[in-house]
């Protein structure tokens, strides 16, 4: 077995062996042993999920179980929105934040039912996220007892797996004799898919209308083949990471490590809208308060090259008079504009949209301008009807 660069082995979804017989690429991702592109190449797969359907194995994603009386004020207070709003079958993006603001992970919280919520947490993140949150489980506040909150780590029971792009809705309801049409953006339901019991929410990580399937981890093969089969009139590819960062990078989805990690906290990411100080009392309050009163200091902008070269994350961006001011968290080419587009933070006084600054690649200083965000928005579709935990 592969070892990550800390000698620990590296950990495999149950989908190993078949990423292997198609061909796939494996690297190191996270702590796990992960698909980074199939034969067909990254571009390819990137295109079959912004034109077709894409087929992401996400089982290295973790699954926290949050369940009890007092589940929904535990919430509360170690995430900064306000989970109240959430009706049964909604999911929220939030934070778990440290006292000082930063951004511990990224996460998505779905609510199943009353007092019953899933968490989903990054790879990399997902242990030092569970012995967080299980820190928190009695803090005496908002009335929170460790009797009440239930947490379980799912994984490796469960497993995950993402279907992407403007044929997703086709190709999963020819797995299921549930009706999806009516699933709304960050709604889940229950569903039998490949007539296995799982969760399908329509959530995703590509900018495109997809689903995430969450399932019982001992049927992923079958799972993953039928899904295959279903959308083969629709050029179903499986795909890697390579797509999935590229495909994330043009929709500027921050990835934790990059756009995100202890040293950010959501204003600078331009996430403040997730942050509910209304609710009351929760993890990193105080911190994130001082900053909404004094103003962030840097700010997380969209670059567009105005001349040949790619950015990459740690790129030095500068003024046009030299000054270094700031850096690339993430940078490619994007395949579907036919640019190359970066982001990173640079002072908020810098952060102007049109604005000409330079990036700085093996020695050279590039041309760019100031973008809004997003890169990529695909064309709204249809408005759909809310659809509850059926």
């Amino acid at each position: 077995m592969t070892e990550n660069p800390g000698g620990e082995p590296l950990r495999r979804t149950p989908l190993f062996d078949t990423h292997v017989s198609l061909g796939g690429r494996m690297v190191p991702f996270g702590g796990w042993e992960m698909p980074v592109q199939y034969p067909a190449g990254v571009l390819a797969e990137h295109h079959a999920v912004r034109n077709a359907v894409g087929l992401f194995d996400i089982g290295h994603m973790g699954q926290v179980d949050v369940s009890g009386t007092d589940a929904l004020e535990y919430l509360q207070w170690v995430t900064p929105g306000d989970v109240s709003r959430l009706e049964d079958g909604q999911a929220q993006y939030s934070f778990l934040c440290a006292e000082d603001g930063g951004v511990i992970d990224d996460i998505i919280i779905y609510r199943i039912g009353d007092g019953h919520f899933l968490v989903i947490v990054n790879a990399s993140n997902t242990d030092v996220d569970f012995g967080w949150m299980r820190l928190h489980l009695d803090g005496g506040v908002r009335g929170v007892g460790g009797d009440g909150v239930s947490l379980a780590l799912l994984r490796p029971e469960r497993t995950l797996l993402a279907l992407q792009g403007p044929r997703a809705l086709e190709t999963l309801q020819r797995c299921t004799d549930t009706d999806l049409s009516g699933l709304g953006y960050y709604r889940v339901m229950r569903a039998h898919v490949a007539g296995v019991e799982a969760l399908v929410a329509r959530t995703g990580y590509t900018g495109e209308r997809g689903y995430e399937i969450a399932f019982d981890a001992r049927h992923a093969v079958a799972v993953w083949n039928t899904l295959l089969e279903a959308g083969h009139g629709y050029e179903v590819v499986p795909c890697g990471l390579g797509a999935r960062d590229t495909l994330r990078l043009e929709a500027s989805m921050p990835l934790y490590g990059h756009e995100l990690d202890r040293s950010v906290n959501p204003f600078e990411a331009g996430l403040d809208r997730v942050i509910r100080f209304e609710k009351g009392p929760f993890v990193g309050a105080e911190a994130l308060k001082a900053v909404q009163s004094s103003g962030r200091t840097r700010a997380l902008i969209g670059l567009e090259l105005t001349v040949p070269g790619i950015a990459r994350m740690g790129h030095p961006i500068l003024l046009p008079s030299g000054e270094v001011i700031g850096a690339v968290t993430s940078g490619g080419p994007s395949p579907t504009l036919r640019k190359s587009i970066a982001m990173g933070f640079v002072p908020v006084g810098q952060a102007v949209e049109g604005a000409d600054l330079l990036v700085e690649v093996r020695g050279r200083r590039l041309e760019a301008r100031v973008v809004p965000l997003p890169f990529y928005k695909r064309a709204p579709a249809k408005p759909r009807t809310k659809s509850p935990m059926a």
